[in-house]
């Protein structure tokens, strides 16, 4: 007998109870459904956050919509998971979630009075020692990427009062950062040590985006939206090239340059 889907419903509430019956109903009859398990998802639910990433960027509402939809899928698919291994379930997920919130902000719930966004994230970092966590930085993944590891850990810190007052001492600390690279990387010497320089390298590109922090940039979101138009305006190099029957590694940089400069005109 076929399975009839649950109808559209109109309610956040109706909408999310639709979902669980879906999910639940492949979980008992869709072979591959059955078979999946925390770990085997794991890497699904990345590719679908870099998706999600990506289609913010591009400010491409329907494909917003979308991921999420996609997300909120495997959120509810790893609860599902635990509920049949008696661990937890999905209203224990929502219980917590809703539970963490309420403590961590004392001046909606409670009597505590705050005066700006950065007093709010103080209180957030305390509260978190207070229950229990052994550093700042635990909630820091170890899992995620360099660059945004770094700015990560930069908020983190400031959220206890350790960060620069002044975004012109910030700025001195990347010209020192610089200053210091470029003596390990120097050009003129035919001996480098390699590993002095990535340190020192290092120390330039983490100097340099606790400086975005500063100045309100995201240095994850300024990196690649530089990444798609380096993409965009290479890919149209070659579109052109091909066009007029040429082969990229045939031409000079200057005829190159030519197609580049079309491109940059454009986007």
């Amino acid at each position: 007998m076929a399975i009839i889907p649950p109808a559209a419903k109109n309610t956040p509430a109706e909408a999310f109870e639709r979902l669980l019956e879906v999910l639940y109903t492949l979980r008992v009859e869709c072979p591959w459904d059955k078979k999946q398990t925390m770990e085997s998802l794991r890497h699904l639910t990345i590719e679908e956050m870099y998706e999600l990433a990506d289609a913010i960027l591009e400010n491409d509402m329907p494909e917003i919509k979308k991921e999420l939809g996609d997300i909120l899928m495997h959120l509810v698919f790893y609860a599902r998971i635990a509920e049949e291994e008696e661990q937890f379930n999905i209203v224990d997920v929502l219980n917590a979630i809703c539970d963490k919130l309420i403590t961590r902000h004392p001046h909606i719930y409670s009597d505590t009075v705050v005066e700006n966004d950065e007093q709010v994230k103080q209180n957030w970092e305390t509260i978190k020692l207070k229950e229990g966590n052994a550093s700042v930085l635990s909630g820091v993944p170890k899992g995620l990427p360099a660059l945004v590891k770094a700015y990560r850990i930069q908020d983190k810190v400031r959220g206890v009062g350790f960060d620069w007052e002044d975004k012109q001492e910030v700025w001195a600390k990347v010209e020192e950062e610089l200053a210091e690279f470029k003596a390990e990387f120097d050009l003129q010497n035919e001996v480098i040590n390699q590993e002095r320089a990535e340190a020192e390298f290092g120390d330039l590109l983490f100097s340099l985006i606790n400086y975005a922090r500063h100045i309100g940039i995201n240095p994850e979101n300024a990196l690649e939206r530089t990444n798609k138009k380096f993409i965009f305006r290479f890919n149209y190099l070659e579109e052109k090239a091909k066009a007029d029957g040429k082969e990229l590694k045939d031409m000079s940089l200057a005829e190159m340059d030519v197609y580049w400069n079309e491109a940059k005109s454009i986007k």
